[in-house]
């Protein structure tokens, strides 16, 4: 089985979505994160259940270097039978 979950990063700081691709890659994720007009991150993080869990962490604690995250929130978190991405990407708004 795997695990999907949706996020939404209020952040500030550079990088974040480049950050966010390579940490979800080396974590064998699939998925996506783009920029929202609310001045957000948003995205969809796909894969084993631990790495899943290993990415909310760092998402709400870590994030890139020198960005300071003020909330993550998370939703639609679902069991998958089969993952419904090949990659994890970035996406423009």
């Amino acid at each position: 089985m795997h695990k999907s979950v949706d996020f939404e990063v209020h952040v500030q700081g550079v990088f974040f979505r480049a950050h966010t691709v390579d940490r979800a890659k080396s974590l064998g994720l699939v998925g996506y994160v783009m920029n929202t007009a609310q001045g957000t991150v948003k995205g969809e993080v796909q894969g084993r259940p631990e790495a899943v869990e290993q990415m909310k962490d760092w998402l709400s604690t870590t994030g890139s270097p020198h960005s300071v995250i003020e909330r993550c929130n998370f939703s639609n978190e679902r069991e998958l039978e089969g993952l419904e991405y090949t990659q994890f990407s970035m996406r423009r708004r």
